[in-house]
């Protein structure tokens, strides 16, 4: 997702983290830096009401507002426009099949062991890794707690990123990140760029998504949570693809380049 919102909304059990106490709705949003610090002290009741404990709470404490992030998030819309042909250009399309192909040959047993236990083939996997990070080659470098608490207070979409924050503060709970992790401008993880709301739901193992294994594998178990249908074919799991990324070109892009790698 380090291009757009890998990983899609969030389910009601996630929305369940917002509905904790009032306090987020008394705290006004903002579109410059000016409010974050009174913003963040009311958000942190927010997060005490919803379980954050005390290290989520000092990195709340820490985060700073994300200007990079701010500017990114309104680029998003240009990143995505123009044909499905122009945006495979631009990303690399032919590049991203070609590796994609030969690591699953080199990796053949981990795709394997992957599509049998949550049915979802390598083709796909392969092309989401490749197009948010180049196979891991780039993972990002803003702070993680920074980026997702700045869009959770940026007013326009608060609510979509308030679960979020409340989420990555509890994987600093957890152990999972830490106050100084860093990914993706919009505060996405690893190597498949999860956001971190859908660490919670849908990260394997110890969630750990700098490891690639974990990351595939959480990243097929995120697919099949969102329908994907064994031996339907891409163009039959359209609808799982965009779960992960709502851009229309992101989708086509991710099909097309999944079939040719599995060929």
């Amino acid at each position: 997702m380090a291009a757009g919102f890998r990983g899609g909304f969030l389910a009601v059990a996630l929305a369940a983290l917002v509905a904790s106490g009032g306090a987020a709705h008394a705290a006004k949003c903002g579109n410059d830096g000016g409010g974050f610090e009174a913003w963040k002290a009311a958000f942190t009741e927010e997060a005490k009401a919803a379980g954050v404990k005390r290290g989520g709470l000092s990195a709340l404490a820490g985060a700073r507002y994300a200007t990079a992030t701010i500017k990114a998030d309104r680029g998003v819309k240009k990143a995505f426009s123009g044909s499905v042909e122009s945006f495979m250009q631009r990303r690399g399309a032919s590049t991203i099949i070609s590796k994609g192909r030969s690591l699953k040959k080199s990796n053949a047993a981990l795709f394997d062991r992957i599509e049998r236990q949550y049915g979802v083939p390598a083709g796909v996997l392969l092309a989401i890794w490749g197009m948010e990070t180049g196979f891991g080659s780039y993972m990002g470098k803003q702070n993680t707690v920074s980026a997702i608490v700045t869009l959770a207070y940026d007013c326009r979409r608060p609510d979509f990123f308030r679960p979020h924050a409340l989420a990555a503060l509890k994987l600093i709970d957890s152990g999972a990140l830490s106050a100084n992790s860093v990914g993706a401008m919009h505060g996405e993880i690893g190597h498949t760029q999860f956001l971190p709301g859908n660490v919670i739901r849908y990260g394997v193992g110890n969630r750990d998504l700098r490891n690639r294994e974990i990351a595939l594998a959480s990243t097929a178990n995120f697919l099949r949570g969102h329908g994907w249908k064994p031996g339907a074919g891409y163009r039959g799991n359209m609808g799982a693809i965009a779960g992960w990324n709502a851009a229309k070109v992101y989708q086509q892009a991710i099909a097309i380049m999944a079939e040719a790698i599995d060929k």
